[in-house]
């Protein structure tokens, strides 16, 4: 492998990673719900998207 190459396979890892511990939350968020399916706005707060967002806006002001 070139340098690019086991930089473009170590990225994607890291990306890779992210996405299967987001899965894992949302797993472990769904199995103790009460309702048969997640909110929208219970799944935007277990993938923390809103403080994500927040985060954002706060660093381009």
């Amino acid at each position: 492998m070139t340098a690019n190459a086991t930089a473009s396979a170590t990225v994607q890892d890291h990306v890779a990673l992210a996405e299967i511990e987001l899965c894992g939350e949302l797993m472990i968020a769904a199995s103790a719900a009460n309702e048969e399916r997640l909110s929208p706005d219970r799944i935007d707060e277990v993938l923390k998207v809103a403080a994500e967002r927040s985060a954002l806006l706060a660093a381009l002001e």
